[in-house]
């Protein structure tokens, strides 16, 4: 649903699907992707009958921008990075201070409404949705005081009235206050198109500040069909998305929901368990400890009262007379047994056991351990030869691992560990 309607509304379908992908489901898979591509598509195909194939802020010359001005749409992407920082924190901070005013919070909207009043009256382009007003930026058709005048009171305006408690949006601020950044900036610029720095900085002011970079490329493409700055647009909106990474601990999205304790998962990455294999961890069958299945449970548990030094650990594998794993048995469930028959042989009393195969994944034997209740798997061949063990404990180990690789990559550095580390850094002797 949401996908089809940014795709009907803004007419990007592509950008649409991403959004779900990147803010929405928090998964890359089909059973997500291809629903919501359909959605998307046909949302496109009935504004298309409906209203058009006319995107809603289409330029009306072609821009590009050369190589050699990749930097400064680097330049422009700091600077959104920047401005998402501020927003992000001004929308809390306003919303923190709305909570210490001495009346009832039912007073908050009518505070930011009438905020929102005085400024549609100062500049009465900043108000509504806009998409005219953002289009009229693109396409450098207003002059640099408004713009500017824009930019200043639509971030105000947006930051109070949010901040009040009102329904309000994100997206169409974000692209207002986005363009006339760019275009600000971009007018310092020498040599360079304000008008396409602005598609720029409109990408990159909704990349950094919600972290969906891909999302914000396409999407500035689609509705602009500026295809020509697709390098520029891309760097821009990654150099917000790492800006905002490294110095805002939460996108404006999840701010609200952290501060209320809900965790939301927002990066993407392969399991640890997925990238070590079976092979890796398991126990070979010649270091395996094993039970004779004509052995008592009482001669057994005896030797764990005895605590026999080769009976140390919580499963064994019962091996039968043909040599070939019966299955597994816990000293839990052996001592229980010892006290109503001790006379029980082993393999009487031992369940079938859940294999698995060298090569597969450790992820497949964590996922075979939880279905069946298990705390081992035997491992086993292509001819259906034991080879070894895998336990509990080598699941972990394995996570450990997993983990440990994990911490030994770079970290994400806040600016005063990056600030320390260049003062306190150790001179050389003379």
């Amino acid at each position: 649903g949401a996908a089809g309607g940014m795709a009907a509304t803004f007419g990007a379908p592509v950008a649409s699907v991403l959004l779900a992908v990147e803010l929405l489901l928090f998964e890359w898979r089909p059973r997500s992707l291809i629903p919501v591509a359909i959605a998307a598509v046909v949302a496109e195909m009935m504004r298309t009958v409906l209203i058009g194939s006319t995107p809603p802020f289409l330029v009306e010359a072609p821009h590009a921008i050369a190589v050699s001005g990749f930097s400064w749409a680097f330049v422009i992407g700091i600077v959104a990075g920047v401005v998402s920082m501020l927003m992000t924190k001004l929308v809390y901070f306003t919303e923190d201070s709305y909570e210490k005013l001495p009346i009832h919070w039912m007073w908050w909207p009518a505070i930011g409404g009438l905020i929102v009043g005085i400024g549609g009256w100062l500049v009465p382009q900043a108000l509504g949705v806009g998409y005219p007003t953002i289009s009229a930026i693109l396409n450098g058709q207003l002059a640099l005081g408004v713009v500017a005048a824009i930019l200043i009171v639509k971030t105000l305006i947006w930051i109070v009235s949010l901040s009040s408690g009102t329904s309000g949006g994100v997206l169409a601020p974000l692209l207002m206050i986005g363009g006339a950044a760019g275009l600000v900036v971009g007018h310092y610029i020498p040599g360079q198109d304000s008008s396409a720095l602005a598609i720029v900085g409109m990408a990159a002011i909704l990349g950094g500040t919600m972290r969906a970079p891909f999302t914000a490329t396409v999407f500035a493409l689609e509705t602009t069909h500026a295809w020509g700055l697709l390098p520029a647009i891309f760097i821009g909106t990654i150099a917000a998305t790492a800006f905002t990474v490294i110095f805002v601990p939460r996108s404006i999205l999840t701010e609200k929901l952290a501060r209320r304790g809900m965790h939301v998962a927002r990066e993407y990455s392969v399991h640890p368990l997925e990238l070590i294999s079976i092979a890796a961890v398991m126990v070979p069958r010649e270091s395996v400890v094993s039970l004779d299945a004509t052995s008592t449970v009482g001669s057994i548990a005896q030797r764990f009262t005895a605590l026999d030094p080769a009976l140390r650990y919580k499963s064994y594998p019962v091996i039968g007379a043909a040599g070939s794993p019966l299955g597994l048995i816990s000293r839990k469930d052996i001592l229980a047994e010892a006290q109503e028959n001790g006379t029980a042989t082993i393999g009487s009393i031992t369940q079938p056991a859940q294999s698995i195969h060298p090569d597969d994944r450790m992820r497949s034997a964590a996922d075979t351990m939880a279905q069946h209740s298990r705390r081992g798997l035997l491992v086993v061949d292509e001819t259906g030869a034991w080879v070894g063990l895998v336990t509990m404990p080598d699941l972990i180990r394995a996570w450990s691992q997993g983990m440990a690789a994990e911490t030994r990559r770079v970290r994400v550095r806040s600016l005063r560990t990056i600030t320390n580390a260049i003062w306190n850094r150790p001179k050389a002797e003379s």
